[in-house]
């Protein structure tokens, strides 16, 4: 059994989606769980419609719902048009849905207040729109396809918008559901993204976080395979938005892919990796617009050779800075420090520290205001801002002679406010200003990609 994970671009309009019914029936012997997000920019839209309707904009939120739905409607006729039976059937649950979603929003403006429970049920509605569409598409084109409901086996905490895993309960559903979904059928398909508590309250992963869905519903089948099909040819060597003549990596470590994801590579959910990792499932990223492209496959670290992979950033970060002469010979110190971040659940990239000064970088999407008070009370803190992360990721880096002096070569005119190598030798990283960072990270990437290469 494999997992599939199709994107918000593999599903995007009647053409990906045709595409993407095609891959996974080049699969059936494989026994595909299919797991689908959102049509691209549907959660932006969702989201959107959330903020209105927190503040009674009716009218903003009415009109969004419309569009919303008339997209929906359209793609069912155009991708069922000769079946009219699964078009009325897609239709009509499109219609269910869109009714229920106007009712709840209609709720909320009437409120004015949004709960963090009443935005996990609005944000969520996209891949159950999307899921059902390409459900009745997949049976039109004669796959017999099972539906689940992808709240009955992704359980999670208490935390509506950023649910967290419950990896037990999780691997005690799915196996059942997956089970009496694929009854009679080729293939069944879930929705990546969303999930509920123990209880059944509705809760969702966080954003991207269809991915891992996909490697959850993985881990808990000992699927042979998690496929994350997505619009660029695997992982590559930086990001090719940013940066020219970049190439795919054809093999990359679980603890590679994990680094590279949390430092900034958007190509995976940071999070994904794990569950993979405890069931030494391979992970392959694939493009849904070139399928018989290679890609990139993640491994167990002895089958990947030494070597940079890759150079990632984060384009805008913060680093605070936190002085006290009391660190020094002190201990304790740095607990009652990070207990204020965690507190606060406010999570820290890179951390450096000296006799009397610990410095650390957040993603300046964080809320900090709070740790920056607290932390005042008994050191001298300074925050700053417009930085970028750029890192440099790979096996073994600590190997690789002149690696230092073909990294910051580039740099020689860039002021580096923080150097940071990971105890596993997997990343150096460093902080720059972030006007500089886009050349920094072009110039970094020829000297090591480039030229003759750094192994």
């Amino acid at each position: 059994m494999i997992v599939m994970k199709f994107g918000g671009t593999s599903v995007a309009n009647c053409e990906a989606i045709t595409r993407t019914i095609s891959i996974v029936r080049g699969k059936l012997e494989q026994k595909p769980v299919v797991v689908v997000s959102a049509l691209s920019k549907v959660t932006d839209m969702l989201y959107k419609i959330a903020d209105h309707a927190a503040v009674k904009n009716r009218m903003e939120a009415s009109a969004l719902m419309d569009q919303l739905r008339a997209r929906h409607i359209g793609l069912a006729h155009e991708l069922m048009s000769d079946t009219p039976d699964y078009c009325r059937q897609a239709c009509t649950i499109v219609d269910r849905i869109c009714d229920d979603l106007a009712s709840f929003v209609g709720a909320v403006c009437s409120l004015g207040e949004l709960s963090d429970r009443s935005k996990a049920v609005i944000i969520s509605k996209g891949e159950y729109l999307s899921s059902n569409i390409i459900w009745c598409a997949m049976n039109a084109r004669g796959i017999k396809t099972g539906y689940i409901d992808a709240r009955k086996m992704i359980i999670t905490g208490n935390d509506y918008l950023k649910g967290e895993p419950d990896s037990a309960a999780i691997q005690t559903k799915v196996p059942g559901e997956v089970s009496a979904a694929y009854e009679g059928n080729d293939a069944v398909i879930t929705q990546g993204f969303v999930s509920a508590t123990a209880e059944g309250e509705p809760t969702v992963l966080g954003r991207g976080g269809s991915d891992y869905s996909a490697s959850l519903i993985g881990m808990a089948l000992d699927a042979s395979a998690i496929e994350i099909w997505t619009d660029v040819d695997g992982v590559r060597t930086a990001d090719p938005r940013k940066v020219q003549n970049t190439r795919c990596i054809e093999q990359i470590s679980f603890e590679e892919a994990a680094e590279m994801a949390h430092f900034g590579a958007k190509v995976l959910h940071p999070l994904t990796i794990e569950p993979a990792v405890n069931k030494n499932i391979p992970i392959y990223v694939l493009n849904s617009m070139n399928p018989e492209g290679k890609g990139t496959v993640i491994l167990q670290n002895s089958f990947i050779e030494d070597g940079v992979k890759s150079v990632s950033f984060k384009e805008n970060i913060l680093v605070i800075n936190i002085f006290s002469t009391k660190m020094i010979n002190t201990s304790g110190f740095l607990k009652k420090v990070f207990e204020i971040f965690s507190v606060n659940k406010v999570s820290v990239d890179l951390i450096s520290t000296s006799e009397a000064n610990i410095s650390v970088t957040v993603d300046s999407s964080q809320k900090i205001d709070k740790v920056v008070e607290q932390l005042s009370a008994f050191c001298d803190v300074y925050v700053d801002e417009d930085k970028s992360q750029i890192s440099i990721i790979g096996k073994n880096i600590i190997n690789i002679k002149g690696l230092l002096q073909k990294a910051f070569a580039p740099l020689a005119d860039c002021k580096i406010y923080m150097i940071s190598q990971g105890a596993s030798y997997v990343n150096l990283s460093f902080v720059v200003d972030r006007d500089v960072m886009t050349d920094a990270v072009c110039q970094i990437h020829k000297y090591l990609f480039e030229n003759e290469g750094c192994h």
